[in-house]
C-alpha cells in the first residue's frame, strides 16, 4: 500500500473516531473502526509520524500525503487529549456524586504521580501481566454447564489483608451470546488486586443456545458461591461490589436491582444475592423498549428479541420489563457508579442518562454518573490513557465505599449492606 493511500486510511479511521457514524445500521461497523484507533491514539500517533518521516526522506514524496499525515497527527492528538482529559471528568464525576470531602474518607489522597497517565504500562497495552497478583483459574461455581459454570479468583500476591478483603465480581460483556472471563476487565481486577482486593471474574451461559434469563440466573449462582465459598480465598462474604461492561453492565445492573428475586434463583431461592454496590460500564438498562428511544426498539425487536430472549416482545413483554434495570429501581437500589462513553455507537449515552435520572429520583443511596468525552464501546478492555484513569476513579470510588461501608458495620448500623 502507498504511503498516500495508508495516511487515507488513517484519516478515515481518525475521522470516525473523533465523530463516530450515527445510525443502529452502522453502529458496529463505526465502533470497530473507531474504537481501537480512538484508545491506541499515541501508537497510531507515533507510526504516523515514523511513516510521513521516512517517506519525507525519500526520493518520491507525495505532497498531499504528506499534508494527510500532518491531518492526520493533529486529530490524533486530539484523540490523546481527550483521553487525558477523562482524568478529570472522572474526579468532578466523584466529587459531585460523593462530595467535595469525599477524597478525606481514602486511606490517603491520590498524589499527583497516581493520577498521571502511566505512559510505561501502555507502550504494550495487551501485555496484561502483574506479578503482584495471584490468579486461580477454571473455578467451578455451577457444574452443570462444563466451561460456562466456572470462574477465576484474583488475590494480592503477599496474601489479603488481615479481617478479609473487600470482593469485586466481573461480569463480561459480549451482547449476552459471546464472550470469556479472560477477556474482558483484567486491568481493573489486577489494579485493585494488587491493592487488596478479591475479584471474582465468571463465565455464564450463552444466547442463543441458552436464552435469557439463563444468564442473570448465572450471575446470582455465582453471587451465592461468592457468599458462601469467597472466604476461603480470603474475602469477606459481607461486602461485594458488581462491575462489567455492555451486556456485562446490563447483568450487573440487574442483579443489583433484583436481590433475591426467585424467578431469576431456581433452586437456590434462599440464597442472599444482595449486592453493596454497583459499577455497570456502557451498560444496556432498558430491554423493553421503555424509554421511546428508537436505538433501544430496534435492538429489542432486531437483535434482543430473536437471539437473546427467542421471543418477540409482543409475545411476552413482561419478560423484556422484568429484564429492564431502568423499570426495576426501587427506593432501596443499592449505591452505582456508571459509566458511559459520549460517542458510544453500540449502546447510545441516552440510555445511561434516562438510568441515572431514574435511580436519582427514586433511590436513597449515591448515584455517581461519569459520562466520558469521547469515549466509544469497550474503553476499557485492555490498558489505554482512558481506562487507566477510569480504573483509578473506580479504585477511589470503591475504597470511598469500602471503608464507608466497614465504619457502619463497626458502628452497628442495622442492615448496613443488606439493601433488601
Amino acid at each position: 500500500m502507498s504511503f498516500l493511500r495508508r495516511q487515507v486510511v488513517t484519516a478515515v479511521l481518525t475521522a470516525n473516531a473523533i465523530r463516530p457514524a450515527p445510525g443502529y445500521r452502522v453502529g458496529i461497523p463505526s465502533f470497530m473502526a473507531g474504537w481501537l484507533i480512538g484508545e491506541l491514539a499515541p501508537h497510531a500517533l507515533a507510526l504516523t509520524a515514523a511513516d510521513a518521516t521516512t517517506h519525507a526522506t525519500g526520493r518520491r514524496r507525495s505532497g498531499l500525503g504528506l499534508v494527510l499525515a500532518a491531518a492526520n497527527a493533529a486529530g490524533l492528538a486530539f484523540l490523546i487529549d481527550q483521553g487525558r482529559r477523562v482524568g478529570t471528568q472522572a474526579e468532578e464525576s466523584l466529587t459531585e456524586g460523593l462530595g467535595v470531602d469525599y477524597a478525606e474518607q481514602l486511606d490517603a489522597a491520590p498524589t499527583p504521580a497516581e493520577l498521571a497517565v502511566p505512559w510505561r504500562k501502555l507502550v504494550n497495552p495487551f501485555r496484561i501481566r502483574s506479578t503482584e497478583v495471584h490468579k486461580q483459574r477454571d473455578i467451578v461455581y455451577d457444574d452443570r454447564h462444563g466451561r460456562r459454570g466456572l470462574l477465576d479468583v484474583y488475590s494480592p500476591a503477599d496474601g489479603v489483608p488481615e479481617g478479609g478483603a473487600p470482593v469485586l465480581l466481573h461480569v463480561h460483556g459480549g451482547a449476552w451470546t459471546i464472550g470469556a472471563k479472560e477477556q474482558q476487565g483484567i486491568p481493573l481486577m489486577q489494579h485493585l488486586a494488587a491493592k487488596g482486593w478479591v475479584c471474582v471474574s465468571i463465565n455464564y451461559r450463552l444466547a442463543p443456545r441458552d436464552p435469557f434469563p439463563a444468564q442473570i440466573i448465572d450471575v446470582k449462582k455465582a453471587i451465592a458461591w461468592i457468599r458462601e465459598h469467597i472466604e476461603e480465598y480470603g474475602g469477606d462474604p459481607d461486602y461485594l461490589a458488581l462491575t462489567g461492561g455492555s451486556a456485562g453492565g446490563h447483568l450487573v445492573a440487574l442483579a443489583a436491582l433484583s436481590p433475591n428475586d426467585p424467578a431469576y434463583q431456581p433452586g437456590f431461592e434462599d440464597a442472599d444475592t444482595t449486592v453493596q454496590v454497583a459499577v455497570p460500564h456502557y451498560g444496556v438498562y432498558d430491554l423493553a423498549g421503555s424509554t421511546g428511544l428508537a436505538s433501544a426498539e430496534l435492538m429489542r425487536d432486531r437483535f434482543l428479541a430473536p437471539r437473546v430472549f427467542k421471543r418477540r416482545w409482543t409475545e411476552d413483554p413482561q419478560a423484556f420489563e422484568d429484564a429492564s434495570p431502568i423499570l426495576r429501581v426501587s427506593a432501596h437500589a443499592p449505591d452505582f457508579f456508571v459509566l458511559h462513553g459520549s460517542l458510544d455507537t453500540l449502546v447510545g449515552v441516552d440510555q445511561a442518562r434516562l438510568f441515572v435520572e431514574r435511580l436519582r429520583q427514586v433511590s436513597k443511596r449515591t448515584v455517581v454518573y461519569a459520562e466520558l468525552p469521547g469515549a466509544q464501546h469497550a474503553f476499557d478492555v485492555f490498558p489505554s490513557i482512558r481506562s487507566s484513569h477510569v480504573v483509578r476513579a473506580i479504585d477511589r470510588y470503591l475504597h470511598w465505599h469500602w471503608n464507608g461501608y466497614r465504619r457502619e458495620r463497626a458502628a452497628g448500623v442495622p442492615g448496613v449492606g443488606n439493601q433488601r
